[in-house]
């Protein structure tokens, strides 16, 4: 038996009483973090209510070595993740796999950065194109992609939610600033004006904390400005309905003028 359980977005207390039921009827409880990470505690509590350690994995060893599945075999395993357990590739890989190996499945949902940035910029999440991931730039390595996924989503008048690169063996969690800062080389790279300084662009910051940030701004004047810690992510707005932009005005601090 495999169970596939989200923490949701911040702390350990955002596991829903399911996902609890299932760490407590597990013979053995993995976590990864690798893929996202709780910025807002540790996982010692979760520990003491379910009276057992959890293990926390490297992507090799979920990836390559299939821990999970080969213990789901003759145990009950349960596989914590950070957000909603199928948001990242890699889950549902081990969802297919267990399928294929005739092992029963169970999925306990949570909060998703889908759901919740949209939400908390006062955004219709009906209206997001396609998602997007900006990565770190290496030597040799700047793909234009990203870019390309916005500019597609403003022709169609959608929003565009981005998540920042995540490099957890390096502690390295992208800042809004680097986002941006990589939107606006591609940009000159690429000699055209979709996205200029003068855009606009929503940080949210830390969702799922009791007081998360939502900041709306031309893109120069966001990149000067401190978000504070991890967890951060952009949003391109495209074509925004007037309830959308009062709510960017009122919730972000929005400059007024998107109003007009």
């Amino acid at each position: 038996m495999l169970y596939l359980v989200g923490l949701g977005l911040y702390d350990e207390m955002d596991i829903s009483l399911k996902g609890l039921e299932a760490l407590k009827s597990a013979d053995v409880v993995y976590a990864e973090f690798y893929t996202a990470r709780l910025f807002g505690g540790d996982l010692s509590s979760l520990e003491d209510l379910i009276g057992a350690d959890i293990k926390i994995l490297q992507r090799e060893e979920v990836e390559e070595e299939n821990l999970p599945l080969q213990h789901a075999k003759t145990s009950k395993v349960a596989f914590l993740t950070a957000g909603d357990p199928l948001i990242a590739t890699t889950h549902t890989d081990l969802l297919i796999e267990a399928r294929k190996l005739g092992i029963s499945v169970r999925v306990i949902h949570s909060s998703s950065i889908l759901s919740a940035a949209p939400g908390l910029a006062g955004l219709q999440a009906y209206k997001f194109g396609k998602v997007t991931t900006i990565p770190r730039p290496e030597e040799n390595y700047f793909p234009h992609s990203p870019y390309e996924v916005i500019v597609s989503n403003l022709k169609m008048g959608l929003h565009t939610l981005a998540l920042l690169d995540i490099q957890a063996h390096r502690d390295y969690y992208m800042t809004a600033n680097e986002g941006l800062q990589y939107l606006l080389r591609v940009a000159q790279d690429r000699e055209d004006e979709v996205l200029t300084g003068d855009s606009l662009a929503v940080v949210v910051a830390r969702a799922g904390a009791p007081e998360p940030l939502v900041r709306a701004n031309k893109i120069k004047k966001l990149i000067k400005e401190d978000f504070g810690g991890p967890l951060h992510c952009l949003v391109i707005p495209g074509k925004l309905h007037f309830l959308e932009a009062e709510a960017l005005v009122v919730l972000a601090g929005a400059p007024e003028d998107i109003l007009q």
